[in-house]
């Protein structure tokens, strides 16, 4: 919605006045739906403020006073660290705002585009950057966009590899689910599979990719080149139809993957998952000796 759009990034704009009076910060921005314009009337605005020292909880209380705040919804962090985030609300509206040091940030970032961290939520914050609305410090901002925006090829390759595992749930009889009481597991299945999904289409296509909170899987994927055909309603499709038929659906994504796995990164090793696409798991029988 335009108008909640529009609104929120305001709010952000009034919001950030109080922390970037403080001479210890550098940086500041607002990313997520409101940078992007999709928020609606449950959004809440994501911001982030980048230091050269953490200010200290006196001056993040009169900050929060001056805009008017609620008492924290919660806080989460370390000092030592040097993150910290908060959240409160200011004319109904959640406001989380994270605090971070800048060599907090970058060694972060480092984690994942020199260490090849696939694993770290940070790929939500690295993607986050690229969308955001600089508020205070641009340059700098800047700089670091020029940093994420240059997607390394191993990266790129770790991401398929980490993801690049599928439970075969294709390979079970019809009945197998049913006569265990296994609902649970069958779901967590679908959803590990469709987010190993994501997770090996984002390695190919250079995207920043988290299961932490991640939403708005149709936009996400509308970024990818390489894609098989209706994934976005393929993946929804899968939690909505029958185990059996969840179960053939997925196989046929997964080998759907694998192919453009094979012909946009050979050097990657497909054997393994080959193999699990073909695999049938048979009940036995029961013999008299």
């Amino acid at each position: 919605m335009k108008s909640a759009s529009s609104y929120l990034l305001a709010l952000a704009k009034h919001n950030v006045q109080a922390y970037i009076t403080n001479p210890k910060a550098k940086a500041a921005m607002v990313t997520g739906s409101a940078a992007e314009g999709q928020c609606d009337y449950y959004s809440d605005i994501d911001m982030s403020i980048y230091y050269e020292e953490l200010p200290s909880e006196e001056e993040l209380e009169i900050a929060r006073l001056q805009n008017h705040g609620s008492e924290r919804i919660w806080f989460l962090g370390d000092r030592s660290y040097g993150a910290l985030v908060e959240a409160y609300f200011v004319n109904g509206v959640e406001c989380q705002i994270g605090h971070t040091t800048i060599a907090t940030w970058e060694q972060d970032m480092a984690t994942i585009l020199t260490e090849l961290d696939v694993t770290s939520p940070m790929q939500k914050a690295l993607s986050g950057i690229l969308i955001c609305i600089p508020l205070h410090g641009e340059e700098l901002i800047q700089k670091w966009q020029s940093i994420a925006a240059n997607y390394p090829d191993a990266l790129a390759q770790a991401m398929v590899e980490k993801h690049l595992q599928f439970f075969p749930l294709w390979g079970l009889q019809q009945d197998y689910f049913a006569t265990r009481d296994a609902t649970l597991w069958q779901h967590q299945i679908l959803v590990e599979a469709a987010q190993n999904i994501l997770g090996v289409l984002s390695g190919l296509n250079r995207l920043y990719y988290s299961t932490f909170q991640f939403k708005r899987m149709g936009k996400f994927i509308e970024k990818m080149n390489i894609v098989p055909d209706n994934l976005s309603l393929r993946l929804e499709s899968l939690f909505h139809t029958p185990t059996y038929s969840a179960a053939n659906a997925l196989q046929e994504l997964v080998r759907e993957t694998v192919e453009l796995v094979e012909l946009h990164m050979p050097q990657v090793d497909t054997s393994q998952v080959r193999r699990k696409l073909d695999s049938k798991r048979q009940a036995w029988k029961l013999l008299t000796y």
